[in-house]
């Protein structure tokens, strides 16, 4: 392989911002990721409200998290297959009916069980369409040497509407309840959808894609994604990482920092994480390296440091500089991932190549959701915080001994440099 050049200095925030369609498509991400940041908070005192069980809850959070799994990979041959400002113009559309119409139910004091639930479900088949056309869809909108800053620029967006979506939503269901904040998501969608189609993004695809099955599409992504190294090899990484952190840290983590430290402590935890990430989306835009992947994995080692803290029964200062330190690693995994995949997977088969990746990760987490509380209960939870800890280590710097994962170059390849065949090493960073 011949050796890359040098990444390009950083692109001025003003210039990505200067151009219309991304100025459109950043702005319609920012009204609908704030919508859904505050969605879960206001359902969930919503439904506790109107029904008084945390059963009817996790039915209807299940009912969203089930058709998001199941319909993935469709999504991702249909995000190849179709324009990708189609696809995601046609679901925020339909996500903005269907969180209307749970809005409508709470405001109208008519909540049932059943059409809620139905209405999550739909919403999550949305969902699987929009996650893998979202990735795909970035690469389209600017050049290949602005991939990094524009990542950078779009997850310091989603970062803080992650910290400020939550606090405002609570202030809502206060004020007014939990239907009106949902309302306000389902807003979201419409505005967010008013944008998109101000994008003037390509509208056709090759021919040879339509002229094969949604199957044979399926498939040719999974042979994509098996083909290339340092994709499958660090989408495995994830995969476990997901496994032993997400319920542990969700489950545990407050459970286990009330034992330590109050409970007011875990939302100062929170905090410190969201600012963490805030920081280094920040900071990753200014940014240049040479092997970006290599960076990402390096770095998420950090992320075992929460689980570590909290097992070992830590004072609250230690566990929350812990989050904030994760937090920074984090930043710099997702947005090499996101990058490295859109400068080096071919666009026609990104957005199947994303959604191969995105299962993985997905399936693993209720899996560990539903492991951790058992596992609590037969060895402690300040044990299962540590040995969880210890694997998230071991899974993060795991991807390391593969070349393909160490060489992946960060830059911009020649206009008719081709993905390297599986036989040769490959790398990338998350």
């Amino acid at each position: 392989m011949p050796s890359p050049a040098a990444p390009s200095a950083p692109t001025p925030r003003s210039s990505l911002l200067r151009s219309p369609d991304f100025r459109w498509f950043f702005t319609g991400q920012l009204v609908s990721l704030l919508g859904s940041s505050m969605a879960p908070v206001a359902l969930t005192f919503a439904v506790l409200n109107a029904s008084g069980s945390t059963g009817d809850l996790g039915i209807i959070l299940t009912a969203h998290m089930i058709p998001l799994v199941g319909f993935l990979l469709l999504g991702g041959a249909t995000a190849d297959r179709f324009p990708r400002r189609t696809v995601l113009l046609v679901a925020n559309l339909g996500s903005a009916l269907t969180q209307g119409g749970v809005a409508a139910l709470l405001l109208t004091s008519h909540y049932s069980l059943v059409p809620v639930a139905v209405l999550g479900l739909l919403n999550g088949v949305l969902e699987a369409f929009t996650t893998p056309a979202l990735r795909g869809v970035v690469p389209q909108l600017v050049g290949r040497d602005q991939l990094r800053q524009a990542n950078s620029l779009l997850g310091s967006m989603r970062n803080g509407t992650r910290i400020l979506g939550p606090s405002l939503s609570g202030i809502l269901v206060v004020v007014a309840g939990g239907g009106p904040a949902i309302a306000f998501d389902a807003l979201t969608y419409l505005l967010a959808a008013v944008c998109l189609a101000r994008l003037s993004l390509p509208g056709s695809v090759p021919a040879s894609s339509r002229a094969t099955s949604m199957l044979t599409d399926i498939r040719s992504g999974w042979a994509e994604f098996r083909r290339i190294p340092w994709v499958w090899t660090v989408a495995l990484s994830f995969c476990v990482i997901n496994l032993v952190q997400v319920g542990t840290w969700q489950i545990l983590g407050p459970s286990l920092t009330k034992q330590v430290s109050g409970e007011a402590a875990w939302g100062f935890v929170l905090s410190a994480r969201g600012a963490g990430l805030l920081v280094m989306s920040a900071v990753m835009y200014r940014l240049t390296v040479r092997h970006l992947l290599r960076l990402g994995q390096l770095v998420t080692l950090l992320g075992a440091l929460p689980l570590l803290v909290l097992g070992t029964a830590l004072q609250a200062p230690w566990l929350i500089a812990a989050a904030f330190v994760a937090g920074l690693g984090s930043s710099v995994a997702g947005i090499g991932w996101d990058t490295s995949l859109q400068e080096h997977v071919p666009a026609e088969v990104l957005s199947r190549v994303s959604s191969y990746d995105d299962l993985l990760s997905y399936l693993a987490i209720p899996i560990g959701q539903l492991s951790v509380g058992p596992l609590a209960h037969a060895f402690g939870g300040f044990r299962v915080a540590t040995t969880a800890g210890v694997v998230y280590a071991l899974a993060a710097v795991a991807p390391l001994a593969s070349a393909a994962v160490r060489r992946l170059p960060h830059g911009v390849p020649e206009p008719d440099q081709e993905t390297p065949p599986a036989s040769v090493p490959t790398t990338t960073a998350r």
